[in-house]
């Protein structure tokens, strides 16, 4: 069987990496990361535009209906630009929490939202973020950390320890978030804090636990994505670096050191293009092993991708330590992945249990 991206595929790739090449100049970077809401107001108004925000709506309520192996170019393009856009959490795994836990009625009256760029959804888990949540009587109480996308939301999802999602507004009363500092400036956490809030219960799904864990796995494999597209500008401008800086008359890519360092980096990276497209499609084909391809391509995207990271900074010398580079933008958006939505431990213990191997 032949596995390759269609020409669709391919000019969505195309136009989004374009879009953010002219949008986003390391400067413009370098003040949103010291601003550090992840955040910036025109480039969310032209993704709006290329269709981004309703990228896996319905059409039926105003979007494109792609998969996530769609999502998965858009991210990967994202992390290649170390664009402040709220994605992961927002676009894709709030609309597919609506899709798989929502009723028709709140269908219709979020996805149409979602797919105008009208609402943007900070997310979190209680059985994985640092906090508790309590609902009691349809009052919603407690706390929750390590909540995505949260830098400037208009609405947050919550999910409770049984797999039931609680939908709220950012400024609804009762509710109050907390801006945490991250080592990635581009795309801040939050801790919110609930006090007697009332919530719109997305209560639809027959077996919340495994809706909830869908919407885990979308979340790694987009972090995943995204590192990949952030080791690969790193791994870029390494090989650009070492094709220009001359040392002792002679450019350093010359030198067979260098050369290794190189091809040690295009060794790791070429494999995890096919990975995580891979792991996209087991997901929008509901392989038996989508879950596992999550955990998979999750863990082995955090290791490539610090890899990466440390090789091509060595390729610049002392000046890859510097912010006239900026490559520790990059660097801290792959550290950044690797950390939230279970870390590279976590991913292969879940692994390991999904195979019989660990109890």
């Amino acid at each position: 069987m032949e596995f390759a991206l269609s020409q669709e595929q391919l000019a969505l790739q195309d136009s989004i990496g374009s879009f953010l090449a002219d949008r986003l100049p390391l400067d413009r970077v370098r003040s949103h990361a010291a601003n550090g809401n992840g955040f910036d107001l025109a480039l969310w108004e032209g993704l709006t535009e290329l269709g981004v925000p309703g990228l896996m709506v319905p059409e039926a309520h105003g979007g494109t209906g792609l998969g996530l192996l769609d999502a998965a170019l858009v991210s990967q393009a994202l992390g290649t630009a170390a664009a402040p856009a709220p994605f992961t959490a927002s676009v894709v795994m709030a609309t597919i929490t609506l899709l798989r836990s929502g009723s028709d009625t709140q269908w219709a009256a979020w996805l149409p939202r979602i797919a105008a760029g009208e609402v943007r959804i900070g997310l979190g888990f209680a059985g994985h973020g640092d906090g508790d949540l309590r609902l009691e009587g349809g009052r919603l109480s407690g706390r929750l950390g390590s909540v995505l996308d949260a830098g400037v939301p208009t609405h947050l999802v919550v999910f409770l320890a049984d797999g039931r999602a609680a939908l709220v507004g950012a400024d609804d009363r009762g509710v109050s978030i907390r801006m945490q500092q991250t080592l990635d400036g581009t795309r801040p956490l939050a801790e919110v804090g609930f006090a007697d809030a009332a919530p719109e219960l997305l209560d639809a799904a027959n077996e919340p636990a495994a809706a909830m864990a869908e919407v885990l796995d979308a979340g790694r494999i987009m972090l995943a994505a995204d590192t990949l597209g952030a080791a690969q500008t790193m791994f870029d401008r390494a090989v650009d670096w070492a094709k220009q800086r001359v040392q002792f008359g002679r450019v350093i890519g010359s030198y067979q050191g260098v050369k290794y360092m190189c091809s040690d980096m295009a060794t790791m990276l070429v494999p995890c293009h096919a990975f995580v497209w891979h792991a996209a499609h087991c997901f929008d084909t509901k392989d038996p092993e989508a879950r596992l391809m999550a955990c998979h391509v999750k863990a082995h995207l955090d290791e490539v991708g610090r890899e990466v990271a440390r090789i091509s900074t060595e390729v610049h010398g002392g000046m890859g330590f510097t912010d006239l580079m900026g490559l520790h933008y990059w660097m801290k958006r792959i550290g950044f992945n690797r950390q939230v939505l279970g870390g590279t431990d976590r991913c292969r213990q879940e692994a390991a249990r999904l195979q019989d191997w660990a109890a």
